[in-house]
C-alpha cells in the first residue's frame, strides 16, 4: 500500500488542530509561506481564458523563458531541452520511471524520492551524507555502497542529489559533489540534481552537478520555493543536449503525455513572466531569501541552546537538529526514537516537526526535520509585513512563535 506523504500528512494534521482551536507551532511542512506579488497575480488573471490543451512539453514561449533563465546562470540551454509539468514532483517521478536502474539516495533525503522509487518498482540504495552538509551521499561511502548493492542483486542506475538540501537546509560542498559525480561517471549512473532551493541560498550560490557531469545530469526545479507558489504547481526540468538527452526527453514526453498531459496554460503564462526575471520578481526573491535566512538562523539558535547539535542553515528554510547529546534526559521521559521525539513535541508542547525516520533516517535517531517558513504570519497582511520588515524577529507574531519554541525546548530538555 502506498502511504500518505509524510510531509503532506503532517501539514493536514497541524492545520486541523489549529482549526479546532489548538495552539500549534507549525514547523512540519516546507511551504514557503509568503504571498503572491501583485504583478504575478495579474499575469495569471490575464491568462485565465487560456483553457485549451497545449504541447506536452510546454509552450515555446515558456520553454524559451526557462532556457534564458538557465543561460543567465551560466548554463547554455536550448528551449528543446526544457520540459514543464504540474510541479517538479511529477517530473522527478517521470525521471525515476524513465531512467533505467535502481536509485541511489543520500540519507536523509526528501520523503518522496524513496516513495516514488518504490512506486516505479525499483530499489533504493541509501548512503549517509557527509558530516558537513546533506544533499549528496558521502563520497567515501558511495563506492562501497554501490558494490554492496550489486552484490545483493540491485542494479544502481540513477543517483539523486539535492542541492541545496531538504531536509538539512545545507549546501553540499563542491568537493563532495564533484567526487560523487566522478563516481557516477565511472559507474555509468545518471544524475538527477534537484535544485528547487537553488535560488534561496542565504549567502553565495550552490554548486550544480552540471558542472561535473553535464552530459548525464538532469536538473529539476520549480517556483514553489523561490516564489512561494507551491499551490500553483509549476515545475520544469532541463535535460542534457545530445543523443542521451534527446532519448530521455522522448521518454519523459511519453510519460507526461499519459499522466498529466501538460502544465495548465495559465500557469505557463505566469512561469514565462517569472522566468524572464523582471526587476519586481528579482526583488521579491531577494526579500524572501533574506527573511528565510533570518528566521532559520533564529530557530537554529533555539535548538542549539536546548542542547541539540545541528548544521547551521545555509539555504531555504530547514534545519535537522539531533538531540543525541540530551538522550539520557529524553530517555528518562520515555523518548528514545525520532518519532517519539516528534510526538512529545506535538502532544506535550504544541510544536509540530517531522521525525527523521520519514527521510530514511534510523528510527532510533533523535533527529527531526524542522521547517521555519510558516512562522511568517497567519494572514496575508502579516506575511507581507514579515517580507518587508527590516527586523522580522521583532514582529509580535514571529517573536511569540520563537518564545513558544524556546519554552517547549526548555521544558523538553530540562533535567528532572
Amino acid at each position: 500500500m502506498t502511504m500518505h506523504s509524510a510531509t503532506l500528512a503532517i501539514n493536514e494534521t497541524l492545520r486541523a488542530r489549529r482549526a479546532a482551536g489548538e495552539r500549534v507551532l507549525h514547523l512540519g511542512f516546507g511551504e514557503a509561506g509568503l504571498p503572491v506579488p501583485d504583478s504575478v497575480a495579474q499575469v495569471l488573471s490575464a491568462a485565465a481564458g487560456r483553457n485549451g490543451y497545449g504541447a506536452v512539453v510546454g509552450s515555446r514561449e515558456v520553454r524559451e523563458a526557462a532556457a534564458g533563465w538557465f543561460g543567465r546562470r551560466g548554463v547554455e540551454t536550448g528551449a528543446e531541452q526544457v520540459l514543464f509539468a504540474p510541479g517538479s514532483k511529477a517530473l522527478l517521478f517521470a525521471l525515476l520511471a524513465a531512467l533505467p536502474g535502481d536509485v541511489v539516495l543520500p540519507c536523509p533525503a526528501w520523503v518522496s524520492y524513496a516513495a516514488q522509487t518504490a512506486l516505479v518498482g525499483k530499489k533504493t540504495i541509501s548512503v549517509p551524507v557527509p558530516a558537513e552538509a546533506g544533499g549528496v551521499p558521502d563520497p567515501e561511502l558511495l563506492e562501497q555502497a554501490l558494490a554492496d548493492a550489486r552484490a545483493a542483486g540491485a542494479n544502481p542506475g540513477v543517483l539523486v542529489v539535492t542541492v541545496p538540501d531538504n531536509p538539512t537546509g545545507t549546501i553540499a560542498r563542491e568537493e563532495h559533489l564533484r567526487a560523487v559525480c566522478e563516481i557516477a561517471e565511472r559507474h555509468g549512473l545518471a544524475v538527477v540534481c534537484d535544485e528547487i532551493y537553488a535560488e534561496l541560498c542565504h549567502f553565495g550560490k550552490a554548486p550544480s552537478a552540471l558542472g561535473y557531469l553535464p552530459e548525464r545530469t538532469v536538473v529539476t526545479s520549480g517556483l514553489s520555493k523561490s516564489m512561494a507558489l507551491g499551490g500553483w504547481r509549476i515545475g520544469f526540468a532541463r535535460v542534457p543536449s545530445g543523443p542521451w538527452g534527446e532519448r530521455l526527453m522522448r521518454e519523459l514526453v511519453g510519460v507526461a503525455s499519459e499522466v498529466w498531459s501538460s502544465l495548465a496554460a495559465p500557469m505557463q503564462a505566469a512561469a514565462t513572466h517569472i522566468l524572464q526575471e523582471p526587476p519586481e520578481v528579482l526583488d521579491h526573491i531577494d526579500a524572501a531569501r533574506g527573511l528565510h535566512a533570518t528566521v532559520a538562523a533564529a530557530v537554529y539558535e533555539q535548538f542549539t541552546a536546548a542542547g541539540a547539535v545541528c548544521r547551521r542553515p545555509e539555504a531555504g528554510f530547514y534545519l535537522y537538529p539531533d538531540f543525541e547529546p540530551v538522550r539520557p534526559i529524553l530517555a528518562a521521559r520515555g523518548i528514545d526514537t525520532g518519532a517519539g521525539l516528534a510526538a512529545a513535541l506535538l502532544e506535550e508542547h504544541g510544536v509540530g516537526v517531522l521525525a527523521g525516520e520519514a527521510f530514511g533516517d534510523a528510527a532510533g535517531g533523535l533527529r527531526a526535520r524542522v521547517a521555519t517558513s510558516l512562522l511568517y504570519g497567519e494572514s496575508e497582511a502579516e506575511r507581507w509585513a514579515a517580507l518587508r520588515s527590516g527586523d522580522p524577529l521583532r514582529l509580535p507574531w514571529i517573536a511569540a512563535s520563537l518564545e513558544h519554541l524556546r519554552g517547549a525546548l526548555a521544558a523538553l530538555t530540562a533535567r528532572g
